[in-house]
This record gives structure tokens, sequence and C-alpha cells, in this order.
């Protein structure tokens, strides 16, 4: 329930008007005296304008809203007393009505939070009964018989809302287009009965009695208009159809579980009994599909508005991704059988586990992560030059006991969380839209690269005292391969010893671009080294990898490295680090001596790809705002997205990162299936490809940003820097080319050879 303070907010920057003309009007009307202090804030209920900037085809019409509120207030129907239409623009810049304020209840929750279950179920009743009311009333003698075209209501409201979906739509959303198909040729039989239609007849939209099971008045009155009843009746039933886990609104959600809340046949019951109907209501399977629609619809119109700078909501920008799952469940609902969700679609499938897994990562995301953002940011921004720099937010670590709480952790390693490489391949996708989401679910390089040793290789002692704390969360470590000194592409250059003294190896040598290492939580670095103590002539060998405990005496933390600039605090730096005469028990050894190579490539192969999808979802959210930059921005008397260079650049866009995704996910596929030896080739292609696209992609949207793109006030230049690194980081583009082109060769002459 929200009280009136929680009700208003100071008036968002785009909504402003002037107050001083608003009150002389007021003033001029009797309404206030020219001594009265007038107060301003930000309420749905009581001062009705049309918002800022371009509006869809027939939105917003205040006029019919003052005009049907009138004649409800005057027949004794529990709705706000409208007090004066202006339609003098010059007052505050727009035609606008004001009613009085009813003192009373809004549930901004439909599952009525801090009220009894009996009370639950009380206001539910009342609220149904009040919408059969509304429906009985006599449209003539209300004078409102002329107030919307009446019959062929279903017919009207499709057609609407597939003009306005497609006005505002910024993607093809083949879903939407599948149920707009479906309601065009499934109209029901029967339209002859007309009623006064709300339109947005829910909960939400009802102010109650502070006290009682009372309906006080009936609010937001804009998509009103006369036609079929039964379209309200199913609008008001469909949280109880609800997606689960979609939460577009505060105030929408499923209604499944909450005790107290009547079932759709108890609420069908109390409608037909206040209406006197004793037939069944075969037809309402459409109007519940027409509401999915619709409410698709209108998320769509926010979106798009949100795109334009002018949206109401203040979570505008989470609409855009509520559409299709929409009308996926309007879908499943009119076929009576489970459809599959848009992954299915496509050629590589999910495991139902790895469905369900991604649908929670989703919501988690839009719930938690992403409005987090800002947050991080001001810590790094309010910590650039202090030590506390390399800690990890309190945001984060907050989130990453939520995500744990959610069974959303470790979910790259298949025996934590029994999916597949397929599926966390989808989920690697989503977490690639945030740079720290992936430490949110646990699931953050080089952490599980090292896991996978660990849990692969690992003895006993090893795993107990490494591996169980990083599963935990409770400590990160980092990866020392690379060096400073020598041409690390070609790993056996590595000059990094190691020798066994006693019951100690003795490590010496420098390291770098060794990630996460500046974070205090980092407590431990597999190091791969050349053995010196080995005999053997074959290249690959002679390496070991070892874990040392950065505490250990000789390991010291030269500098913290930068890319473009950006020490990268977020992901713990990417340090320089020196081992001299550092020693450590033999029993830290990983495999045995001589096994580095063999570990290596077993680590590199899932992680890879895990990196790959991580930049299909970067380049996912590059192109959303570059979309949302050519939509919002105009130059020489066009809309950026008008001039045909940026409109190719959006299409190849496009097309780079399907074809990227796809080779990842035949690569992930083929791991699941075949093994990694099988999957080498495509893994090496999908490294290449990934890295490109997503640089790309970046550029593109930078260009399309113009000066903004390469600053701080968008995300795109560190997304850049990362997307650059990829190129070199796990092996640079140039030696995954040589083994593509090895492996291809091979397979070309063994077919021949056939």
């Amino acid at each position: 329930m929200a009280d009136m303070e929680e009700l208003t907010t100071p008036v968002r920057q785009h909504h402003r008007f002037n107050v001083d003309r608003l009150k002389k009007y007021l003033s001029a009307k009797s309404y206030v005296s020219n001594n009265d202090t007038l107060s301003v804030r930000q309420y749905s209920y009581v001062l009705r304008k049309k918002p800022p900037g371009a509006l869809l085809p027939g939105a917003h019409k205040v006029d019919r809203e003052y005009c049907v509120q009138k004649a409800l207030y005057s027949a004794g129907f529990p709705v706000p007393k409208p007090l004066i239409h202006c339609t003098e623009v010059n007052v505050i810049g727009t035609e606008f009505y004001l009613m009085e304020h009813v003192e009373g209840r809004v549930f901004r929750d439909l599952r009525l939070p801090g009220v009894s279950p009996a009370e639950r179920a009380a206001l539910y009743v009342t609220a149904v009964e009040v919408l059969a009311k509304m429906h009985s009333l006599d449209l003539a003698a209300l004078k409102l018989d002329s107030y919307g075209k009446g019959a062929h209501y279903s017919r009207r409201q499709v057609s609407t809302w597939t003009k306005q979906y497609t006005a505002s739509a910024h993607r093809d959303i083949q879903p939407m287009n599948e149920l707009s198909n479906w309601l065009m040729n499934n109209f029901p039989a029967n339209e002859e009965e007309v009623t006064l239609v709300h339109g947005d007849f829910r909960v939400d939209n009802l102010i109650f009695h502070p006290t009682e099971a009372r309906v006080l008045a009936v609010l937001d009155w804009e998509l009103s208009t006369t036609g079929q009843p039964l379209a309200d009746l199913a609008y008001f039933l469909i949280p109880h159809y609800w997606p689960s886990g979609l939460t577009i609104l505060s105030t929408m959600g499923s209604l499944k579980g909450i005790q107290g809340i009547p079932t759709v046949d108890d609420l069908i019951c109390v409608y037909k009994r206040c209406r006197g109907i004793t037939s069944a209501l075969p037809q309402l399977k459409f109007y519940l599909a027409l509401s999915f629609f619709k409410m698709a619809g209108i998320a769509q119109g926010v979106y798009a508005r949100h795109l334009l700078g002018n949206a109401s909501a203040a979570n505008a920008a989470e609409f855009g991704h509520c559409v299709e799952p929409l009308a996926v469940s309007a879908l499943q609902l009119i076929q009576s059988r489970p459809l599959k969700a848009p992954q299915e679609a496509r050629l590589f499938l999910q495991t139902p586990n790895g469905q369900a897994v991604l649908q929670q990562v989703k919501d988690f995301m839009r719930q938690f992560v992403l409005p987090a953002q800002k947050e991080v940011s001001d810590y790094y921004v309010k910590h650039a030059q202090s030590p506390l720099r390399w800690n990890t937010p309190q945001i984060i670590e907050d989130l990453k006991v939520k995500a744990r709480e959610a069974g959303l952790w470790n979910l790259f390693l298949p025996a934590a969380s029994k999916l597949t490489q397929l599926d966390y391949a989808f989920i690697a996708e989503e977490t690639g839209r945030c740079l720290f989401a992936p430490e949110v679910f646990n699931c953050q390089a080089p952490d599980t690269g090292n896991m996978e040793v660990l849990r692969m290789f690992g003895t006993e002692e090893q795993k107990k005292k490494w591996l169980e704390p990083l599963l935990r969360g409770e400590m990160r470590s980092c990866f020392c391969m690379t060096e400073p000194d020598v041409a690390s592409s070609d790993a056996t250059n590595m000059e990094c010893s190691l020798y066994q003294e006693e019951d100690n190896f003795v490590i010496n040598g420098k390291k770098w671009w060794s990630s996460g290492a500046g974070n205090p939580q980092c407590k431990v670095a597999i190091v791969m080294c050349t053995s010196t103590t080995t005999s053997t002539t074959i290249r690959h060998g002679r390496h070991s990898m070892v874990l040392v405990p950065l505490d250990a005496a000789g390991v010291k933390l030269v500098r913290p490295l930068t890319v473009f600039g950006q020490d990268d605090a977020i992901h713990g730096g990417h340090f320089e680090i020196h081992f001299k005469n550092v020693r450590v028990p033999v029993s830290n050894i990983i495999l045995g001596e001589g096994r580095g190579f063999e570990i290596a490539q077993a680590r590199l192969g899932a992680g890879r790809l895990h990196h790959c999808m991580r930049a299909v979802g970067l380049a996912e959210l590059a192109l959303e705002l570059l979309c949302q930059r050519a939509a919002s921005r105009r130059t020489f008397g066009k809309k950026l997205y008008q001039h045909e260079v940026v409109a190719h650049w959006i299409a190849e866009c496009r097309l780079m990162i399907e074809q990227s995704r796809l080779l990842t996910l035949c690569a992930a596929h083929t791991l699941d299936t075949l093994g990694g030896r099988a999957a080498r080739k495509q893994i090496a292609m999908v490294k290449v490809a990934a890295a490109r696209m997503a640089c790309k992609v970046l550029d593109c949207a930078i260009q399309v940003h113009g000066g903004a793109g390469v600053s701080e006030d968008f995300p795109l230049a560190h997304m850049y820097a990362y997307a650059r690194t990829l190129r070199i980081a796990d092996g640079p583009d140039e030696v995954h080319l040589s083994t593509i082109a090895g492996l291809e060769l091979k397979d070309q002459m063994t077919k021949a050879k056939l």
C-alpha cells in the first residue's frame, strides 16, 4: 500500500511547467487565492495533462477522460470529482484537467502486501463488483452512448494496438506478429453487447477506503471507450496468468501462491452474479490474449517514449525487455500447450533446466544488477585515486548474497549447476550486458578457469584449501602466465622458472596481466612456470602449474597495468607480479611437473566460449545504445537512423551479432556432445569472430555517439577496451588463425582420402 509521500515525487525535468501561470489561472477560477502558496509535486490523480514530446496516435486524450469522469460522478459512480477542464495551452503548455483528491489506500503491488488474506480476498471481490457495476450502467442515461464506436470492439482494438505497436516497435518480434495474426483471424462471433469499457481496470487504478473493503474511486480513464465488457474482465484477470518473474511495473507480477487472492473461477462467479449472467464465457480466452497483446503494445510504447526521451515512467528503459515474454504468454494460453520459448526456436536448444535458469538470471539482472550500475560507477569514480578502488563495492557483495540465496551461483560449472555448456552460453550472453554481472553470480574470470582447473586436476588437499573457498565466493584468485620480457603469444617462451629444493618448489620470474590480483580477496595465483628439473626435450612438456599464495615471501605486486588508460579496478586490475625465490610446498604443484600445457588447454576451452558469449551480450547492449542514440539525435534535418550510412551500420551489426552467436552456440554444442578436442577448431573460430564483431559493433556505436562515445558519460569506451583486449587475451587472433588453418587443412586432407 502507498501513502501520499510514496505516491508523489518531485516533478521530473521534462514534466515541469510554469507554476505561477497555473496559480494565476486557478485564482481566476476561484480555486485558490493570490495569497495561497501553490506547491507542485508529481502525482497521477489530481492534475492530468498530456506528456511532453511526440505522442502515439490517439494517445492521452484528456478531454475524453474529463468527459467520462464528469458523467460518472454525476451518476454516483465512484470516481474523483472533476473540477475544471482547461484547453488554454498557454497556462501550463498543454491541455489539462483537475479533479479532487480522494483520500484512501492505493495498492501499488497487486499482491496487496500488509493486509490479511481475508481482507485481500474482500478487496479483490469488491473490485470485481465495481467493475460489474460499471458494465451495468445505462450509457444513454449517462449521455455516453456516442462516447465510443460500440460494436465491433475487438476488431478496432486489434487494429488499434497493432498500429500502436508497429508505430513504436524498435525491432521485429516474431511472437508479436504471430499473436496479432491469430487475433485477426479469431474474432468472437457475437459482440453485440456494448457497455462502458475502462480499458485499464486494475487494482492499482483503484482507491480503497482507508479501513474498509470498499472502492472510493476508479482512476485513469485514458483508455476508456464503449465496447465489449469481457475485455475489461479479462484485463483484470491477467495477473493470474502473468509470466513468472516478469515485473515491468512494481504493480505487475504473478499472483500465484498468494494467500487470499480469489481464483479466476471465483472472480468470474462474482462478476456473473453481479451482472445476472447465467451462461458460460467461452470468449474469455480471446480477450485474455487481447489483453496480453495490449499490455505488450503499451510496454512497447513506453519503451519507444524512453528512446525519444519523454517517457513518464522512471523505469521506462525496462519495458522493451517485456514485449516478447508477454506475447509468448498469450500464445501459450491460446494454443493450450506450452509454446517454445524464443531461444527454443533457434537451432541450438537449451535444456528445460537451462531455460529456467536463464529466465531467473534475466529477471535477477533486470531487478537487481542493472539498477545497481550507477552506484557501482559512482564508487569507482569516488575512489579513483584511492586504494579502496581495488575493493569490491558493498552493493556488489550484497548482490552476491542475493544471487547465492536464489541459487544463481557457480552457473559456469556443470558439476554444480547441472547446466550444459550450451545452457551456460545463453546465460553468459545475458551477463555480458554488465561489466560486473559475472562476479555477482561467482562466474567471473579468471576465477572460473582456476576453479575448473582445481576441480579437474586438483588434489583433495588443494580442493579443500583453495577450490571450496572459491566456490563459496570467500576468496578470489588470479592466473599468471604472460610475461613482460618475452613474446608470450608463444607460451613456450616463458622464462619464469620452477625447481625443486627438498620439500619445496622455488619460483623466480616476472608475470604481468594477472587479472584480479589487486582485489584484497585475491589470495592465490596459479602460476605457469618452466620446470628446470624436467629432462624432456619436448617444447610443450617442460611447463608446470603451481599454486602460489599471494602473501608468500618473495611475491611482489609491482604495478597495476592500464587498458587504454583505465586501471580496470572493477575487475581487480591487471597486475605485474614478480616472484623472487618464492618457496611453496611440493604439494602445491597441479597434476605434476611438465603437465602445464595439458592443463592450459583444458582450462581455456570452455573459458574462451564464456568470453565470446559475454562479448555477444556486450555487443547487444552496444547496438541497443546505438539505436537509442540514432533515434534521439538529428543531423541535417533527419534522425540519425534515417541517414543511409547509419541504417546500414545497424543492419551490419545485427548480421555480425547473429553470426557470432550461432558460431558460439555451435562450439558449445560440440563441446557438450563431442568433447574439447572435437570443438577445438570451432572454439578458435569463435574466439576470433566474436572479439572482432564486438569491436566493430562498439566502433559503430561510438561513432554514432560522437564525442560522447569516447567519454565517461557512456559505457562504450570501457566496453571497447574490454572487447579490444579480448583479441589479445587467451591467445591473439593470429595464433587462433594459424590453429584454424592447420585444422582446416587436416580436415580437407581427411576428406580427400575418403
